[in-house]
C-alpha cells in the first residue's frame, strides 16, 4: 500500500463517512477531507481530527509523512 493509500485509510478509518483525497510524494501531502462530522466545528478542530488519524505517520524520525503542506477540511 503506497503512502498515499495508507493517509487515506487512516483518515477514513477515523472519519465517519469522509471523502478523503490525498496527493504528494517525498514526505509531502497535499490533503483533503470532506466529511458531515465537520458540522460546526471551527476549523482547527477540524484539522485535529485529521492529525490525529494520521500521527502514526508523522511519528519519528523515518515517518513517511514528512509535511502536510495543505490541509483542507471541509463539510459536503
Amino acid at each position: 500500500m503506497s503512502i498515499e493509500q495508507q493517509v487515506k485509510s487512516a483518515i477514513e478509518g477515523a472519519i465517519p463517512d469522509a471523502t478523503v483525497s490525498v496527493a504528494g510524494g517525498g514526505g509531502h501531502f497535499e490533503i483533503e477531507v470532506i466529511s458531515p462530522v465537520f458540522e460546526g466545528q471551527r476549523t482547527l478542530a477540524r484539522q485535529r481530527l485529521v492529525y490525529s488519524a494520521i500521527q502514526h505517520l508523522m511519528a519519528g524520525d523515518t515517518a513517511p509523512v514528512h509535511a502536510v503542506d495543505r490541509l483542507e477540511c471541509r463539510t459536503p
